[in-house]
C-alpha cells in the first residue's frame, strides 16, 4: 500500500468510518475481484470487494484482517468483515441491499451475528435465502499474495470461502418453513438499490 493509500484508510479511524466510506461508493455491478488498492483507486466496490476493503482498513487502524462468508441458497453469498470490540463481535460490510452492512459490536458469538442479517437476507422473489456462515479468515494468510496491493482480480479470496466448511444456521424443517418476505420489507431493503 502507498503511504498515500495508508493515510486514507488511517483517515477512516474506526470500524464505523469504515462503513462510511463504503456507504459512499457506487455498488461495483461487475464480476470483479479488485484489491482494496484498486478500490481506492477506482471508488466502487462490490460485497466480494467492499468486505475485503474493510479487512484491510480495519488492518490499518489496528484490528486483525478478518472476513467471514455469509452463504446462501438461490442467492449471492455476502463477504462481511468482522471485527471484536470487549469480546463482541461487529460487521463492516458493502452491499446493494440496505439491511446487509454494518452491525454494531454487540453480537457474543459469530452466529448470533450471522443470524442478525437473516430476517432481511432474500432474493429478488423475496425468498430468505442465507443458510450457512464460515469460521473467521484472517487474510493475512494471504499476504504472500499481496491481496491489499495487487493490480491483478484477488478472486483466491473467493475461491478459498468456497472451499472452507461452512456453519448450518437452520434445520431441514426450518427450511421448509420459511415464509417470503413482503412487500413493505422488500421495498425498503431495496432502497438505493444499483440495477446498473
Amino acid at each position: 500500500m502507498t503511504s498515500s493509500g495508508l493515510r486514507r484508510l488511517r483517515a477512516l479511524k474506526t470500524p464505523a468510518g469504515i462503513q462510511r466510506f463504503l456507504d459512499e461508493l457506487p455498488y461495483n455491478l461487475s464480476y470483479t475481484a479488485r484489491s482494496p488498492k484498486k478500490v481506492l483507486d477506482d471508488r466502487t466496490a462490490s460485497c466480494l470487494e467492499g468486505g475485503i476493503f474493510a479487512a484491510a482498513a480495519l488492518r490499518v487502524i489496528g484490528f486483525p484482517p478478518l472476513i467471514f462468508d455469509l452463504e446462501a441458497e438461490q442467492d449471492t453469498d455476502h463477504v462481511v468483515a468482522i471485527f471484536k470490540v470487549r469480546g463482541h463481535w461487529g460487521a463492516v460490510a458493502k452491499s446493494n441491499f440496505t439491511g446487509c452492512r454494518y452491525r454494531e459490536p454487540v453480537y457474543r458469538s459469530l452466529r448470533e451475528l450471522a443470524m442478525s442479517y437473516f430476517n432481511i437476507y432474500f432474493n429478488l422473489r423475496g425468498e430468505r435465502t442465507l443458510r450457512r456462515y464460515s469460521r473467521p479468515v484472517n487474510l493475512a494468510r494471504f499476504d504472500h499474495l499481496h491481496w491489499m496491493t495487487t493490480e491483478k482480480p484477488i478472486w483466491f479470496i473467493a475461491e478459498y470461502l468456497c472451499e472452507i466448511p461452512h456453519i448450518s444456521l437452520l434445520t431441514p424443517a426450518m427450511e421448509r418453513n420459511l415464509t417470503r418476505v413482503d412487500r413493505r420489507t422488500l421495498r425498503g431493503e431495496m432502497v438505493g438499490h444499483r440495477k446498473k
